[in-house]
């Protein structure tokens, strides 16, 4: 479905709020949900995308959702593992979200993996699919982070023509105000917290333009640090969390490959019907 058959959809059979029945995710650990865990949530991890779903199946006969996300994943891996059996399971919404992990940890070239997913998202709008691409958050204020924001931004800029050449919705998280919270991130700050993946859904979900039970949280701003203690926090969060990362992405991949948490379209269960307002907030 095409944005231009969204906008006309009149919601013409009984009791629906939108035209999707079948809902995939690809992606890396954006996708998947780190740092969101939740252990009702299959997988151990919730995340926007199972976050999306629970509002996307209320009232919603039949519908179905998978997530073939894997964390670590570079957008070529996305590509040769996830593509070709998202397509197989015929989904009419998508979520295709890659690339961070080439740019923040390869140096990956923006414009070359810009080609790759262009060619990706072509092949899943000629299935018909109404595919969702986001745009990579800002983060410009994190240390070390921040050098690779050049990139990142043209990257974006890219994604926006390839949603625009292939009618694909677009979620802007770049413009976004409510990540610049540092309570929207996980202590290891490249992952969303749960309030993070609660903004994203919202943000999804608005792109959508499907109804939702879920409301903007807007937490009190972080009391403000001396240059001394924030430096010394930035050099603990890097010695602790960034540079063991980096480590394990540029290592080669060693042992069992990980597998989806949801490989296969079914129903949704778990946190998000009636619960969620008192998880969510948490």
């Amino acid at each position: 479905m095409t944005i231009d058959q969204q906008e006309t959809w009149s919601g013409n059979t009984p009791g629906q709020r939108h035209p999707w029945h079948r809902f995939v995710a690809l992606g890396d650990s954006y996708t998947e949900g780190i740092g969101d865990p939740e252990p009702r949530s299959i997988g151990g991890y919730r995340g926007w995308a199972d976050r999306a779903a629970e509002e996307l199946a209320i009232g919603q006969h039949g519908f179905a959702y998978a997530n073939l996300a894997v964390r670590g994943m570079v957008l070529q891996e996305i590509v040769d593992t996830q593509l070709e059996a998202a397509m197989a399971l015929k989904p009419d919404l998508v979520a295709m979200s890659g690339g961070g992990n080439d740019i923040v940890f390869r140096r990956g070239d923006p414009d070359k993996l810009a080609g790759k997913m262009d060619q990706a998202v072509g092949e899943l709008t000629e299935t018909g699919a109404t595919v969702m691409l986001f745009a990579a958050p800002d983060w410009g204020g994190t240390p070390v982070l921040g050098q690779v924001r050049g990139r990142l931004a043209i990257y974006n800029e890219h994604l926006h023509t390839i949603g625009i050449h292939h009618q694909a919705l677009m979620v802007d998280l770049w413009c976004l105000p409510a990540l610049r919270d540092a309570r929207m991130w996980d202590r290891d700050r490249l992952h969303l917290s749960p309030l993070g993946h609660h903004i994203v859904a919202v943000a999804a979900l608005d792109a959508l333009a499907v109804p939702h039970s879920l409301k903007p949280l807007q937490p009190r701003p972080v009391p403000a640090h001396g240059w001394t203690q924030a430096r010394a926090e930035d050099l603990i969060w890097a010695r602790r969390y960034f540079f063991p990362w980096v480590l394990q992405r540029l290592l080669p991949h060693g042992g069992e490959a990980l597998a989806p948490k949801r490989p296969l379209p079914g129903p949704v269960f778990g946190v998000g019907h009636g619960d969620a307002g008192s998880h969510d907030a948490a």
